[in-house]
């Protein structure tokens, strides 16, 4: 049962768990702390007033203002700052050299409207006691990177404004207001990078996103995209994670209204667009990075050694400073007001909560998230970003990339939890790698299958998935070709039959069946990955002779009726669309109707549950197939609504279309039960359809 305590406050429903009862005082504290913490930032605990203090980008950077323009730069051990770009000749000029206006170390400079014009660059000159260096604005909003010297520059931004034409999806991802409101729907999210979009080995723009892959996302059954590698890189190849302007869009794919018409162009087909927000660490470079900004190592950093993630190579920051919140809760509001973002999904959320980062460490027991490894200040920050995300658009969704399984993290504020709309079942694509790796096919227990996809936390939402960019990045592969590794290269013709790559397709499908089906509240898949994209990832870099073959994506492949990767996205498709069409795999997680297991025979291979109205039933059996397996199910007719065997599905078309399966009378010990008898293929799916409820056909 829940375990509901007082602690001279008001009654507070802590997660449902009882194992949970005895941190019942390190979960309160912890909700204490952000309390208190955003009653001293805005001066209330109040979600709405702690939004209107995440400005902070209204104030610090550039802008235009009454009469000409203003600057403003955050730089306490700074002993002078001026702006130096075109309009100076990139020479220091007194007119441009900022004042220090408070105590705290705010710079500040007026200009005249003829000073500063749209287009031009710059970049800060900035000295401090006994050094001096370059820097790019800590809150520019555009930043360019110069193909010569690869240095980035910022640039004077003030286009004419976007005229916005469409308002964000309604039912985007909640319904109801603030914490715990009941998920509108299941979001599927297609995960996706710009740049490596197109199938021309170059890199893509905004534009062309929003042109031809908008329309493929939605024909797919996709209604969340999630974009990689928005915000500004100076690395490419790093995959968007090693951020230097956290206020830039990325100009390598396009301008600030490219980005904007897509979120725009996807809004208006009913898409929401959420991004990737890359919190938990920043890019060492000091030049067009935060990294020793105003000369010390600690302005938005822990200081010495604590200050550097061992791992990434990158800056770690103190969530414990004011300054840094202000930055990072006013970044996550920055792109919600700015480019009408939908939500985010946070990068590396157990690097940020553990002091250790949780490298190496496996957290088997609950008494590893209370013994003093969490960074209190980085769970009150996530807790407050959650706090301000959700005041500012309510129908938000927010991710939690966390493997540790932190109690609490996708729980609401109200109940001690950090507020995330969901966290990554992170485990689930190792496990289903694992089986395709290292578990020879005869072997797979389908009651460990039913088990690593429904074991989830009864107070969470999880976004369930294969297979992420994670799993193909350089050194790994994508699921399909983990399966049918060579065979992929030249056996996935239509007329051709390989038993590798029969195997392969055919577990292809009914994996991703089987966690869709499952799915603890959403979706995921990555871009090209549902068709079975070969290969893996591999960016431009001088170890491959920066080449951009491995940083595209083969739509050819998926579009071609003479090879089964078409048949592999048409079957993602048709699944996707099974809630659209038929309304029938409900709400999970939380209020949601879950899945009733109906049968785990791990001898003969045989999987079968019920959601909502749609019967699923898998042969796992390499090699058995069933002529007439017994299901017994809730009373009502069943039509088979599709099946992974299908021919249009790159399968052998085993079973007959269009059937109409009608339960019978059958004896289960001392129970008359109703049950159907199936045809099962090896290595096959059916997904069959409840169509009227009463007795025996």
């Amino acid at each position: 049962m829940a375990c509901d305590i007082m602690h001279g406050m008001k009654r507070t429903r802590l997660l449902d768990d009882p194992f949970l009862a005895p941190y019942a005082d390190a979960i309160l504290g912890r909700k204490r702390r952000a309390d208190d913490l955003s009653a001293r930032l805005a001066g209330s605990a109040d979600s709405a007033k702690l939004a209107d203090w995440a400005s902070a980008h209204e104030f610090y950077g550039l802008h235009r203002v009454k009469g000409g323009w203003m600057f403003r730069e955050f730089a306490p051990n700074a002993t002078a700052v001026s702006l130096v770009g075109d309009f100076s000749g990139w020479t220091l000029d007194p007119r441009f050299a900022l004042r220090r206006v408070d105590a705290e170390g705010t710079w500040e400079g007026r200009f005249p409207a003829s000073a500063l014009k749209h287009g031009q660059f710059y970049r800060l000159e900035m000295a401090w006691a006994g050094g001096r260096g370059e820097r790019i604005p800590a809150y520019a909003r555009r930043v360019v990177q110069d193909p010569q010297t690869n240095l980035f520059a910022a640039q004077v931004w003030d286009p004419k404004p976007y005229v916005w034409r469409h308002a964000a999806p309604s039912c985007a991802v909640r319904d109801e207001l603030l914490y715990g409101g009941r998920m509108a729907k299941e979001p599927r999210i297609y995960e996706a990078h710009v740049g490596m979009a197109l199938e021309e080995p170059r890199v893509g723009t905004y534009a062309e996103f929003r042109d031809k892959m908008l329309p493929r996302i939605k024909a797919a059954g996709y209604d969340v995209v999630q974009l990689m590698a928005v915000m500004e890189h100076p690395y490419y190849g790093s995959f968007g994670y090693h951020v230097s302007s956290f206020f830039a869009a990325s100009s390598r794919f396009g301008t600030p209204e490219d980005l904007k018409s897509l979120v725009d162009a996807a809004h208006g087909m009913g898409l929401a667009v959420i991004m990737d927000l890359v919190h938990s660490h920043a890019v060492k470079n000091e030049r067009d990075g935060l990294s020793c900004f105003d000369g010390t190592d600690h302005l938005y950093f822990h200081g010495g050694a604590k200050g550097h993630h061992r791992a990434w190579d990158s800056r770690c920051f103190d969530y414990g400073k004011t300054n840094v919140l202000h930055f990072l809760l006013s970044n996550c509001r920055f792109w919600l007001d700015e480019y009408r973002f939908d939500g985010f999904r946070f990068d590396g959320v157990t690097s940020m909560l553990y002091w250790d980062h949780g490298l190496g460490t496996a957290f088997t027991d609950y008494a590893m998230y209370f013994n003093g490894s969490v960074d209190d200040d980085a769970w009150a920050y996530l807790a407050l970003a959650n706090r301000v995300i959700h005041a500012v658009r309510p129908g938000a969704l927010t991710i939690a990339e966390d493997v540790s399984g932190l109690p609490g993290c996708a729980a609401p504020s109200g109940d001690g939890g950090l507020g995330f709309d969901f966290r990554m079942a992170m485990g689930e694509p190792d496990y289903w790698f694992k089986l395709a790796e290292k578990v020879p096919d005869e072997d797979w227990r389908v009651s460990s299958i039913y088990w690593a996809l429904t074991d989830k936390r009864a107070d969470e939402r999880v976004v369930s998935y294969v297979e992420s960019h994670d799993q193909a990045l350089v050194g790994g592969k994508s699921f399909l070709f983990q399966l049918a590794d060579a065979a992929l290269y030249d056996a996935m013709r239509t007329d051709q039959s390989n038993p590798a790559i029969d195997r392969a397709v055919a577990l292809h499908k009914m994996a991703r069946l089987a966690t869709y089906a499952l799915a603890g509240g959403a979706y995921l898949a990555f871009m090209g990955n549902e068709f079975g994209h070969p290969e893996w990832i591999d960016f431009p870099r001088a170890e491959n002779g920066w080449s951009f073959a491995h940083a595209r994506r083969q739509w050819s492949l998926r579009d071609d009726p003479t090879l089964k990767f078409k048949g592999l996205g048409d079957f993602d498709a048709a699944m996707t669309h099974l809630r659209g069409t038929l309304g029938t795999i409900a709400d999970g997680g939380v209020n949601g109707e879950k899945p009733v297991r109906l049968v785990a025979n791990d001898a003969d291979q045989v999987l079968a549950f019920i959601r909502g109205d749609l019967l699923f039933v898998f042969n796992f059996n390499p090699a058995r197939s069933f002529a007439d397996y017994g299901v017994i199910v809730p009373p009502g007719a069943y039509e088979r609504v599709l099946d992974t065997d299908e021919v249009r599905f790159a399968g052998q078309g085993r079973i007959a279309p269009k059937q109409r399966f009608i339960p019978l009378l059958a004896q289960s010990g001392d129970e008359l039960v109703q049950q159907i008898k199936l045809y099962l293929p090896a290595r096959t799916a059916i997904v069959a359809r409840r169509v009227h409820h009463g007795g025996v056909g």
